[in-house]
């Protein structure tokens, strides 16, 4: 639950003291790199740091042990002031290709990697600051951030978590005490985030585009080591590596997809070659299903659009195997013939992977030749009645039975006559499947969610909190998105898509 909103009065100490927060297992394989790697940056100081919120469940998945502090000391580490004993802050360098724009200088301009953790399973985690003050890649910025998209990025990533898509989780938010300048003068905020790690496309091509083929190197063996050791003594290791890559990104957008989300801003360096979601900046889920959907302001030609996303990775991925191809082979031409083959292998993987979902979505667990044609014309159906996403499918679980739930789909549609013809042939393929009903109805509840983190909500929630300090809505959100596959009576307008006043056209970045 959050926090109270009664402001605390506690200075913050100079950057550089430790805290005693204990950490397991505090690691810091990527300072090992190469200095050109990163830049060791302290955070700035922030005057009156404010605990609003600090993920606990996480928190005991890492072996964070906060028992030691109160409130405002935790406020103090969470803000930079004080930092975790063998803590070693730096800011990543990357690259990237910025709506089809490369700039070979990005980096971390406004974020520090404190180090790694260990998580229960093993795996070593990321622990990053993001608002935390100037780095030598701000480029002019102030390395802040504003309260509304750290509060954005908090719930979002954690509601996707929640939905089983991989990303970034959220440890800890805390206000400032001090103000950004961005349209106006706007609460200052710091992010603590969870990554698998913060290594992007944009990290090759940062190093790629000097010419530092030994870095390249380097880093491929890195991310080799971290994520992907089973490719490590394959025969082409970096040509495995680049496959690799591929196939998680092209199972995450397929789950992106599934959910109706929409990142909003695919760039290069916006890509992490993990395979988890990064970056929750104007992000947003979508109401009414159109695939032409765009929400972000930045993107007015619609490159990142709902349908374009799957598009928008390959074209990512074709510049990561850019910076690779010295490393698959000596001669170019055969370079060039290995990355063009690893990448033609990106569409059938992710046709399989959100056609497989797809089929889940619709309680079919065996394949048919028609699959496609049924799911597209259901897709369509949703187009033309500018049916609700979510709704339609989740109503859809309530309606395998012929009359069972029909008025519930019906309720979605503008033509609720449309539904018949379509359901004629939906019920007809489900005959043929092995499952009974119930076990059918149970498995589509869980493949579609009731709640999602609708943009009316999200901007309700983030106003109530930048507005008028008050993080009710904040946190009941938070408390509805981590079960969203629970029908809750309690909420039942968390699942309510907005009203026409209500709608959420654009959103925005923060930066």
């Amino acid at each position: 639950m959050a926090l109270s909103s009664t402001r605390r009065r506690h200075m913050a100490t100079s950057t550089g003291e430790r805290s005693g927060i204990r950490i397991t297992d505090f690691a810091h394989s990527y300072a090992a790199l190469p200095e050109g790697f990163f830049v060791r940056t302290r955070p700035t100081p922030v005057r009156e740091p404010r605990l609003i919120r600090f993920n606990e469940p996480l928190a005991a998945d890492l072996g964070i042990d906060c028992g030691a502090l109160d409130v405002e000391e935790m406020a103090q580490v969470f803000a930079g002031n004080l930092l975790p004993e063998g803590a070693d802050p730096l800011a990543m360098a990357y690259a990237g290709h910025q709506f089809g724009q490369f700039v070979p200088q990005l980096g971390d301009g406004r974020a520090l990697l404190l180090g790694e953790v260990r998580d229960r399973g093993g795996a070593a985690r990321d622990v990053q600051l993001k608002g935390s003050g100037r780095t030598p890649f701000s480029r002019g910025g102030d390395g802040r951030a504003a309260l509304g998209p750290v509060l954005r990025e908090y719930v979002v990533s954690e509601a996707m978590h929640a939905l089983g898509i991989p990303g970034t989780r959220a440890l800890a938010a805390v206000t400032t005490g001090e103000t950004v300048r961005r349209d106006g003068l706007l609460p200052g905020a710091i992010l603590t985030r969870v990554a698998a790690s913060h290594v992007r496309v944009g990290t090759f091509q940062y190093f790629a585009a000097r010419g530092n083929i030994g870095a390249v190197r380097r880093l491929a063996d890195y991310v080799i080591d971290r994520h992907y050791p089973h490719v490590r003594d394959r025969e082409r290791p970096y040509l495995s590596l680049l496959e690799a890559i591929g196939e998680r990104q092209a199972l995450l957008i397929a789950r992106w997809l599934h959910v109706g989300f929409i990142h909003g801003v695919m760039n290069t360096d916006n890509m992490a070659v993990a395979g988890e979601t990064i970056d929750f900046g104007p992000c947003a889920f979508m109401d009414a299903y159109d695939p032409a959907t765009v929400f972000s302001s930045i993107d007015g030609m619609g490159r990142y659009a709902y349908a374009n996303q799957p598009h928008a990775a390959q074209w990512n991925l074709a510049r990561l195997a850019e910076t690779l191809l010295p490393l698959l082979d000596p001669d170019q031409a055969r370079a060039v013939e290995l990355a063009s083959e690893a990448l033609s292998q990106f569409s059938a993987r992710f046709e399989h992977a959100w056609l497989a979902g797809m089929r889940r979505k619709l309680g079919l667990l065996t394949d048919a030749p028609a699959d496609l044609d049924l799911i597209h014309a259901w897709l369509a159906l949703l187009h033309a009645n500018r049916a609700d996403y979510t709704l339609a499918f989740r109503s859809l679980g309530l309606a395998t039975v012929p009359g069972a739930g029909d008025a519930s789909v019906r309720a979605q549609l503008a033509d609720p006559a449309a539904f018949d013809e379509w359901a004629a042939h939906w019920r007809a393929r489900l005959a043929a499947e092995p499952t009974d009903p119930p076990a059918r109805a149970e498995a589509m509840r869980t493949a579609n969610p009731a709640v999602i983190p609708r943009n009316h909500r999200v901007e309700q929630a983030l106003a109530a909190a930048v507005e008028h300090d008050d993080y009710v809505p904040f946190g009941e959100l938070l408390e509805v998105l981590a079960r969203p596959y629970e029908d809750d009576g309690r909420f039942q307008r968390y699942q309510e898509p907005p009203r026409p006043d209500e709608r959420v056209l654009r959103t925005f970045c923060g930066t």
